[in-house]
């Protein structure tokens, strides 16, 4: 399928999530949210050249177009920049696939400094790359599953402990297919990352259902609350940076507040001697790469 047709797929997925204005002369509506005709009023540009985008044809917008249209469906700016990454990679000609994703060395340094903080290096389309002990201690066992299945988002759709750790887990989990959506922007026709939608597809009905909504997110913060198998509740801050000399490689790193009993659980979970090789977590840090 051509990336300019996820183009236009992308865009009819947001038009059907906006509600029409209450004044609209419309008296029925076959289909959710805003007519094409609607869009483009909004948009300023003519319902023929709308539809035609909506359809994957191969134009050409401009950026002011463009910035329009997603004025228009009231796209934020991951949605926007989800946009513009699939237009500037809709050429549809055949890449090499990307080269394996290595973790520094003083990356992985830092992971294991930064004492009884859990973090993760994450990588294209989800893979953990690396991660210090007390993720391990938090999450699950990837160095047990084949390199391929070694996926944040693989492990909280399909994994049943993942649904018993996330207390929301389907907030975490949409947001983590979210994260999914907007790499295939990035990458299109990444054979691994098309392995790995169809995979999901196939097991998960959650996931069907998500991905054809084309949400996208990038989030550089939020909160995760737990319920861990060693030490209960848990409340953690997180904070997503990318690495700026490989933007497809990015730090999660999970914080306590000072004082809460959340900070106390981490704590207690330091001292515990082994990483537990079912039901909770351990991702290896070894220098295997991932493509």
């Amino acid at each position: 399928m051509g990336q300019s047709v996820e183009f236009g797929k992308f865009l009819s997925a947001m038009r059907a999530r906006l509600q029409p204005d209450p004044g609209t002369t419309y008296s029925t509506r076959r289909v959710p949210g805003l007519r094409r005709e609607e869009v483009a009023r909004l948009a300023d540009v003519s319902t023929d050249y709308y539809t035609r985008l909506e359809q994957g044809r191969n134009i050409h917008p401009s950026r002011s177009v463009l910035f329009s249209v997603a004025r228009a469906l009231q796209l934020n700016d991951a949605e926007s920049a989800h946009m513009f990454d699939l237009l500037d990679n809709c050429g549809g000609q055949a890449t090499d696939p990307p080269a394996a994703q290595r973790v520094r060395a003083s990356m992985r340094q830092l992971l294991e400094g930064v004492g009884d903080v859990p973090a993760v290096v994450l990588g294209r389309r989800t893979d953990v790359l690396a991660a210090n002990r007390m993720a391990r201690l938090l999450f699950v066992d990837f160095p047990a599953m084949p390199r391929e299945q070694r996926n944040y988002t693989r492990w909280i759709m399909l994994d049943p402990a993942a649904r018993v750790l996330f207390r929301d887990w389907h907030g975490a989990a949409a947001d983590s297919v979210a994260q999914l959506r907007a790499d295939v922007g990035r990458h299109p026709g990444d054979p691994a990352t098309t392995a790995l939608v169809g995979e999901l597809a196939v097991n998960s009905e959650d996931f069907r259902q998500w991905w054809a909504r084309h949400q996208v997110a990038r989030k550089s913060s939020g909160t995760l609350k737990l319920h861990h198998g060693l030490v209960g509740e848990l409340e953690l801050d997180f904070e997503h940076l990318l690495l700026p000399d490989d933007p497809d490689q990015s730090l999660r790193i999970y914080t306590a507040k000072n004082g809460s009993p959340s900070l106390d659980s981490l704590k207690l979970l330091s001292t515990w001697s082994q990483v537990p090789t079912t039901g909770l977590a351990h991702v290896s840090n070894s220098s295997e790469g991932s493509n």
